[in-house]
């Protein structure tokens, strides 16, 4: 089997990503950009949609995991008085409404929307049906019923209104499809809504400011990309680390359990480094660690 060419790359990358392009673009251009071996992204965002992407290189793709489970926060406007086919402004109207909510309507909605609420996914979305995804049998024609699902919302509050536009803001969890928001909100409201603009803040410890544009990412402006790497255990900041005694790092490199300073709680995740770096994640069992991942740096 032919290996894979390019080059061994690790750790993170922050795209501010624009609206127009797929989150899979973004990560196949920064991988040629790079000339990197493995690149990933921890979180799509919809073509439209706008903000922090966090791109995995190398090793630290063994990390996305820790930031899709992570916390997220977007800003988004929804446009009351229509619902489309994708619960955003690239679908059809299927239905109107006249009427328009008050700001004092708006908040005393959100209340329902926080906490562990249930979710229906949009029809368009990434989410399989059948083996098959949901967005393909949609555009295909085929009626598409999604079961609702649990997610979290840390918060959702109201930033402003004009009276046909509301600016919200929501922290959420693993899974939340913010165009559910819109739509479950708006029939909640009696108005009808739809995602009009959604922007990515932060997920989990990367935030949009220190995101890099698309526009920049190019073959020519491969030293300055590399220049704004993020390391590897950049996404185990939640983390409890310990550090392996160097017999313990040779042992766990080669995948056996090793002897690690320092204390956490039994079968706790924790990471663990030497005076290389990062070396595993995996689970503290009394003065060692059992390996998950280990990381071949």
């Amino acid at each position: 089997m032919a290996r894979k060419k390019g080059r061994n790359i690790n750790g993170w990358l922050i795209v501010d990503k624009p609206a127009g392009v797929t989150s899979t673009s973004v990560v196949n251009k920064l991988r040629w950009a790079l000339d990197a071996k493995k690149a990933g992204h921890a979180g799509t965002l919809d073509p439209d949609a706008t903000g922090v992407l966090a791109v995995a290189l190398g090793e630290a793709t063994k990390t996305v995991s820790y930031i899709t489970d992570a916390l997220k926060c977007y800003d988004f406007t929804v446009n009351w008085g229509a619902e489309t086919t994708t619960d955003d402004a690239s679908g059809e109207v299927v239905r109107r409404s006249d009427s328009r909510p008050e700001p004092a309507q708006i908040e005393a909605a959100l209340a329902g929307f926080t906490g562990e609420i249930m979710q229906v996914p949009p029809a368009y979305s990434a989410v399989k049906v059948d083996g098959e995804r949901a967005y393909d049998l949609a555009r295909e024609g085929e009626e598409v019923e999604l079961t609702a699902r649990p997610l979290w919302v840390e918060s959702l509050s109201l930033i402003e209104t004009d009276g046909d536009t509301a600016r919200l803001e929501m922290v959420c969890g693993k899974g939340g499809y913010v165009r559910s928001i819109a739509r479950d909100l708006g029939r909640e409201l009696g108005c009808l809504g739809h995602v009009a603009g959604l922007r990515r803040i932060w997920s989990g410890p990367f935030d949009v400011e220190d995101g890099v544009a698309f526009e920049r990412i190019d073959r020519e402006a491969q030293a300055w990309l590399e220049e704004r790497l993020l390391p590897l255990e950049a996404a185990l900041e939640d983390m409890p680390m310990l550090r392996a005694t160097p017999d313990g790092a040779r042992r766990i490199r080669n995948g056996n359990p090793g002897e690690v300073t320092g204390t956490a709680e039994w079968g706790q995740a924790i990471w663990v480094s030497d005076a290389e770096g990062p070396v595993c994640i995996g689970r503290y069992q009394g003065g060692t660690v059992q390996p998950e991942r280990v990381f071949n740096l």
